[in-house]
């Protein structure tokens, strides 16, 4: 059995080709999609000759659709659609955001593409910033930016969000670094004065002793 066989298409076909197009199939896909469906048939110059002006209307069909996807894509590349979700105080999404709410969103702003071409890699399920691909054919692409956002202020965001500390952090902050730099002065201070202290009490020892030395001395010369 041959390895594909030629067909007439009798109406167009997506990545195939177009009505009155001569193709070569795969016979399984023949026999299982195009014949049944009465999409192709066998070519005979016959019916080749036929759907001459269904190929020529065809053509013009497809050029128009070609440019106005070519000005969709002109306006997609670098476009930014935001998708505002519920979601816990973790940013989790109760429902993922998948390519059909990024498609239902292009409509809503105008944008005539279809289903198919909104090619989203895996659903988001956080609150988040992602890239979509949005393409046509493998020339007719561009890449968007989708920006998941919660449907209220979460407490884990606010707190990263706001980096200054409040005027009472900051005066306790300050008075903080007032006693721990007053702290080591201190105990210097208190070092310095036990040393005093302790310097003033061995003079005086030491002057009580040479007394003492002093009085045995002159009794030792009287007697």
């Amino acid at each position: 059995m041959a390895s594909h066989i030629e067909l007439l298409l009798t109406r167009n076909v997506e990545h195939l080709g177009i009505i009155g197009d001569v193709v070569k199939v795969r016979p399984g896909y023949a026999r299982n999609y195009l014949l049944p469906l009465r999409m192709a048939e066998a070519p005979t110059p016959e019916k080749i000759e036929a759907l001459k002006e269904k190929r020529t209307a065809a053509m013009a069909e497809v050029a128009q659709v070609r440019n106005e996807r070519a000005a969709i894509i002109q306006k997609l590349e670098g476009h930014t659609i935001v998708l505002t979700r519920a979601c816990n105080d973790q940013g989790q999404l109760y429902g993922a955001v998948t390519h059909r709410d990024i498609f239902d969103q292009l409509i809503t702003e105008g944008f005539a593409v279809d289903i198919r071409a909104v090619r989203l890699d895996n659903p988001l399920r956080r609150v988040s910033q992602a890239h979509c691909l949005i393409q046509f054919d493998r020339e007719l692409k561009a890449d968007i930016t989708v920006i998941v956002k919660a449907d209220r202020v979460l407490e884990y965001l606010q707190h990263y969000s706001d980096p200054t500390p409040s005027s009472k952090e900051s005066e306790s902050n300050d008075a903080g670094s007032e006693t721990e730099e007053k702290a080591p002065k201190a105990a210097k201070a208190a070092k310095g004065e036990k040393a005093e202290e302790a310097e003033k009490a061995e003079k005086a020892e030491k002057s009580d002793s040479s007394d003492k030395d002093s009085k045995k001395g002159k009794k030792k010369a009287k007697a």
